[in-house]
């Protein structure tokens, strides 16, 4: 039987919003493209681009979910890309604490405190042990 602790379901509740929010991010995109269409630099702004950005963000929220899913179950498979996806949103959080945009600035601060914790998190102890469950032979 796995074991469900605090802190599992805490990195699956990290894991779940961050995928939510970017799922959330690439149906923005989309609406926002039929809304006011393709604007900025013509080299980054272009229909193939746009798509590009919206098939990325898309599949790293449902993989993020995927994720989430994961350490609902206990499944000691979720660390490795959990910590993965940290690491990329935590860096992606730098870039966006330099922008001139106070949002923009606050929301990195935000994803880089949080990928900070979730890291620290999955490697507890009490984690660890939940995880040596699921890779015990049955």
């Amino acid at each position: 039987m796995t074991r469900r602790t605090p802190l599992l379901l805490l990195l699956a509740l990290i894991a779940g919003a961050q995928g939510v929010v970017l799922i959330g991010y690439a149906v923005y995109d989309i609406v926002e493209s039929f809304r006011v269409g393709i604007t900025g630099p013509a080299e980054v702004s272009n229909l193939g681009a746009l798509l590009g950005l919206i098939a990325i963000t898309a599949a790293f929220g449902a993989a993020l979910v995927w994720i989430a899913v994961g350490w609902v179950q206990s499944r000691s498979w979720a660390r490795s890309p959990f910590v993965v996806a940290q690491l990329v949103i935590g860096f992606l959080g730098y870039e966006l604490s330099q922008s001139a945009g106070s949002v923009e600035r606050l929301v990195g601060q935000v994803a880089m405190v949080v990928a900070v914790i979730g890291i620290v998190m999955a490697f507890m102890p009490s984690v660890r042990r939940a995880l040596a469950e699921d890779e015990a032979p049955h």
